[in-house]
């Protein structure tokens, strides 16, 4: 069942927020005899309401990636109050999804045509010899276990000459859908024009998370949107520069080059966190 029209003068459109560990689904959109986010949380909804309206998210987090900040919206008929509807999703839903926010929005919202900007956040856990350490179970679910030593200044430097608007076409998926999937634009109707693959980069870092080692690594990148599997693009040639692979010179021409076969590989899905979505103040 499709999301209803938010101009039905009976429905009210919500916002929820959403953290889920993907890793058990085929990520967030619904697909037929798949295990999705999307689509338990329309399950979710039709035990609680009656109701099974499509739940729009921001962006379209592939298997394996998580959320710590997704954000849906969908409209009901059904006049429920906003703490009792946060309560009832989360005695239904499965405990690797939680709703932690609940709120009736004016019907012009939309979770993804109404988006600012999106930031994720790409873990890694240095386990190498000179540390000595193993990666935990409990950790890794969550981080991409790396194996060699890395520069963290050179790191910081590859992810500097990501901030301001370039084409990131070297660092997009190569399947057909790669300039849609995950990111801010709408797929385009066949024989029309291609969706462009410049987008703008507000912030990029890297940093170290604490934990009971101090081996955790997290890079965090905010922007206007984002290409399918374009973080994890980013972080597995930033990667190659950490180790000595590449030089931090090499990034702009890889940008220049506008050719995926010229970045680094691309990072697991497991390291990868969808932090925190951006919007205009809803009055």
């Amino acid at each position: 069942m499709s999301e209803a029209a938010p101009s039905d003068p009976q429905m009210q459109t919500w916002k929820v927020i959403l953290a889920y560990d993907g890793t058990d689904f085929h990520g967030w959109q619904i697909q037929p005899g798949e295990r999705t986010i999307q689509g338990e949380l329309q399950s979710a909804l039709g035990r609680v309401t009656g109701e099974a309206p499509l739940p729009q998210g921001s962006g379209r987090t592939d298997a394996g990636v998580h959320a710590l900040g997704q954000v849906a919206s969908f409209a009901l008929r059904a006049p429920i109050p906003a703490e009792s509807l946060l309560r009832a999703l989360n005695r239904t839903l499965c405990p690797s999804i939680r709703i932690l926010d609940a709120k009736i929005v004016p019907s012009t919202f939309h979770a993804r045509h109404s988006t600012l900007t999106k930031t994720y956040e790409y873990r890694v856990w240095l386990q190498t010899s000179e540390t000595r350490t193993i990666c935990s179970p409990f950790i890794a679910r969550y981080a991409l276990a790396y194996p060699w030593p890395l520069d963290k200044g050179a790191l910081q430097k590859a992810a500097d000459c990501f901030v301001g608007e370039h084409d990131f076409r070297s660092f997009a998926a190569t399947d057909p859908d790669s300039s849609t999937r995950g990111g801010t634009s709408e797929p385009f109707a066949e024989g029309s024009q291609a969706p462009s693959t410049i987008r703008k980069i507000f912030s990029s870092c890297w940093g170290d998370q604490k934990s009971e080692t101090g081996n955790l690594l997290v890079y965090r990148v905010r922007g206007n949107g984002f290409l399918h599997y374009m973080v994890r693009n980013l972080v597995g040639t930033m990667l190659d520069v950490g180790r000595g692979y590449r030089g931090v010179e090499d990034i702009p021409r890889i940008l220049a080059a506008r050719s995926r076969s010229e970045a680094g590989p691309t990072a697991p899905a497991r390291g990868l966190f969808l932090h925190s979505v951006d919007y205009a103040e809803l009055s």
